[in-house]
């Protein structure tokens, strides 16, 4: 999946409503055995410089929900009104 063209189609003051959300995700998942060592960092470093509202720092953060939590990121993206997001997740998952 591509997440910066995944990035493209969220409306950009949308970004701090979505990064909180997934950011909530990833906290609480129970499958953070999925998460990728460098991805993990990529987000520590964003958090620690205060960027996880970015473009990179959505990116990495969509990257990790999706991998983490795909069903509650989907519905997240339905909920905040922006089914297209939904859909190109469902459509990349196979779902």
């Amino acid at each position: 999946m591509d997440y910066r063209k995944l990035l493209e189609i969220i409306p950009t003051g949308k970004w701090e409503i979505v990064s909180g959300k997934l950011i909530d995700f990833i906290l609480t998942s129970k499958n953070d055995d999925k998460m990728p060592g460098h991805l993990a960092n990529v987000i520590l470093y964003q958090w620690q410089n205060g960027t996880l509202k970015n473009e990179t720092g959505i990116t990495a953060l969509l990257r990790a929900a999706v991998l983490l939590e795909p069903e509650k990121t989907i519905t997240m993206f339905n909920e905040l009104q922006m089914a297209n997001v939904a859909e190109q997740i469902k459509e990349t998952l196979g779902s």
